[in-house]
C-alpha cells in the first residue's frame, strides 16, 4: 500500500493506493501538517486522530508527502520523524507542495506553476526540475495574494476604517474582531497563517463589490510582479494555478494575467486527484 498526501497549512488530503492492482483504497483528510509552523507533537496528534490512517499504519510500504513548509531541511526532518514513528514499515519521501503542484498541473512538461491557497508560491518547471526565484519566507514576509495575505488586508482595513461601512458591518457580524482575541490568535495560538486565511473566505460572498475586487486585483498584481514576471517567459509558456484563492477568483486572475501578457492555462482547486493519476502511472 502507498499513501499519497497533499498537505497544506489548512488541510491535508490523503489517498491510499493498492500497489498490486493500482486501485484507490480510500481517501481521507486531516488538519494541516505544515512542519514549519505546527509543533511535532501536534503533527503526530493530527495524524493518529484519523482512524482510517491508523487502521492501516502497519500495511503502508511507502508514503509520498508533498507539503507546505517542506522546502527546507529542518521542517522536513521533523515531519519525517513523525511519519516514521507512526508508519513503522514505510519508506517516507517528503517534498514541498510546489512539486505536487507541478505533477498535478503540467506533469512532465515545461510550465510556470503557481500556488494560491492559504499560502502562495511559484516555480518554473523546465521538464526535469523546478527553478524557483527565491525560497518562500512564509506568511509574515511573503505569500502575496494568498488566503493569509488577504485576511491580513481585511483586518487592517477594518481597523483603519478603510473598509466600506456596509462590508464592515457584515465583517463584524461574521468574525470576532476583538483586538485581544485577534492578537491571541496571531501571536500565541498555533497556525496563525491558517487563522488569517480563514478571513479570506469572506471575500467570496462579495467578489462583485468594487472594494473587494480592488484588493484582489492588487494582490494578484503583486504576485505576478514578484513571483511570475521575473522568470522572463514568453506568452507561449503555459501558466498553471493551484488552490482555492485562484479557483474562486479565476476571472480576475485571468484578467491580471492578460494585463501582464500571459495566459492562465488552467486552475486546479485541489491537486490530489491529478497527483493520484501521476503516481499510478509511476507504480512499477
Amino acid at each position: 500500500m502507498i499513501l499519497i498526501a497533499d498537505g497544506g497549512s489548512t488541510k491535508a488530503d490523503w489517498i491510499a493506493i493498492d500497489t498490486t492492482n493500482k486501485t484507490e483504497l480510500f481517501r481521507t483528510r486531516t488538519l494541516g501538517l505544515n512542519p514549519a509552523i505546527v509543533p511535532a507533537e501536534e503533527l503526530h496528534n493530527r495524524i493518529i486522530n484519523m482512524f482510517q490512517l491508523i487502521q492501516v499504519k502497519d500495511q503502508v510500504e511507502e508514503i509520498h508527502f508533498y507539503g507546505a513548509g517542506c522546502g527546507t531541511p529542518n521542517p522536513v526532518q521533523i515531519l519525517k520523524e513523525v511519519l516514521e514513528s507512526i508508519f513503522v514499515n514505510a519508506k517516507v519521501v517528503i517534498d514541498e507542495d510546489m512539486l505536487a503542484a507541478v505533477y498535478a498541473a503540467s506533469g512532465k512538461k515545461p510550465a510556470i506553476v503557481c500556488i494560491l491557497g492559504t499560502g502562495s508560491n511559484s516555480c518554473y518547471f523546465n521538464g526535469e526540475k523546478m527553478e524557483m526565484l527565491v525560497p518562500s519566507l512564509g506568511y509574515i514576509l511573503m505569500d502575496e495574494a494568498s488566503g493569509n495575505y488577504f485576511g491580513k488586508r481585511l483586518i487592517i482595513d477594518y481597523y483603519y476604517n478603510i473598509m466600506p461601512k456596509n462590508i464592515a458591518e457584515k465583517f463584524k457580524e461574521e468574525f470576532n474582531l476583538d483586538a485581544d482575541y485577534i492578537k491571541k490568535n496571531l501571536y500565541r495560538a498555533s497556525n496563525p497563517n491558517m487563522y488569517l486565511a480563514s478571513f479570506a473566505k469572506f471575500m467570496f460572498d462579495f467578489k462583485e463589490d468594487k472594494y473587494i475586487k480592488r484588493i484582489i486585483k492588487k494582490g494578484f498584481q503583486e504576485f505576478f510582479k514578484y513571483r511570475v514576471l521575473p522568470y522572463n517567459k514568453t506568452s507561449e509558456t503555459p501558466v498553471y494555478f493551484i488552490g482555492s484563492i485562484a479557483h474562486y477568483f479565476r476571472d480576475i486572475l485571468e484578467k491580471i494575467a492578460v494585463k501582464n501578457n500571459l495566459k492562465v492555462t488552467d486552475v486546479i482547486q485541489r491537486p490530489i486527484d491529478k497527483l493520484l493519476k501521476y503516481h499510478k502511472n509511476n507504480i512499477n
